[in-house]
């Protein structure tokens, strides 16, 4: 499945940056469509998806990138309500969407993307909510991937650091506030945005099931298995240097 050439319906809360976007994609010979969308409200999805249908007549490709994290460890929280707004992002405003767009997607033999995290498949010092909400999806969707027996397809992208997004902006503090600042920018382990939007496109082109990005987040899961204890004392001391 290429992507060149494709109908591109763009969904968030903010309709004014949505519609920068658009325009950059019309400018530049595309086709965009911008829907104003809440994930986190069932009849928007539902909208987001009746709206794609009545413009383009069918929908390939679903991908879920929204999301909202978290930086502080659990027991420092004296308010946890936050975690539900987490969990409603992540997973609920996914789940939402892939209801609404599923005999659309087995229509056109389409495909599911998931924007996620290695925190998908271990847990996360000063994440707590986050890895759960993430490990949610990853449990939801492969439940998918079992019980529809390849009517459409299904993609993991699992990503570390990036730069250049607003996450660590927007994360969570323990105060159940947006912490409102950018961390590891110049962390060596860190990916450039437009490098890693490439490597995603590029897996999706050749039809991988998963890409790690950076690559050697493929090892996480043998090292949790053979290495634990030590996995578990490198990220705790990897987050540890970052709130320094």
């Amino acid at each position: 499945m290429g992507l060149k050439g494709a109908n591109v319906v763009l969904a968030a809360r903010s309709l004014e940056k949505l519609e920068q976007i658009c325009n950059n994609i019309k400018k530049s010979g595309g086709s965009a469509l911008a829907v104003p969308t809440d994930i986190t409200q069932e009849n928007d999805c539902k909208n987001l998806i009746n709206l794609t249908i009545q413009n383009f007549h069918t929908i390939d490709m679903l991908i879920l990138n929204a999301g909202v994290s978290m930086w502080a460890p659990f027991e420092e929280i004296e308010d946890i309500s936050f975690f539900n707004d987490i969990m409603n992002v992540n997973y609920m405003g996914s789940v939402y969407c892939v209801h609404a767009a599923l005999p659309e997607l087995k229509k056109s033999k389409g495909k599911i993307v998931s924007i996620t995290t290695a925190q998908a498949i271990i847990g996360f010092a000063h994440h707590a909510g986050y890895s759960a909400s993430k490990h949610a999806l990853h449990g939801f969707l492969e439940t998918l991937d079992m019980e529809l027996e390849g009517a459409i397809s299904f993609m993991n992208a699992y990503l570390g650091w990036i730069k250049g997004t607003s996450l660590r902006q927007n994360a969570y503090g323990a105060d159940g506030e947006k912490i409102g600042q950018a961390g590891h920018s110049h962390d060596h382990n860190t990916i450039e945005l437009n490098p890693c939007t490439d490597k995603i496109i590029q897996a999706i082109q050749s039809g991988k099931k998963t890409v790690f990005i950076p690559g050697k987040l493929r090892f996480i899961s043998i090292l949790n298995m053979l290495m634990k204890k030590w996995l578990h004392k490198k990220i705790l001391n990897t987050v540890r240097a970052h709130d320094s």
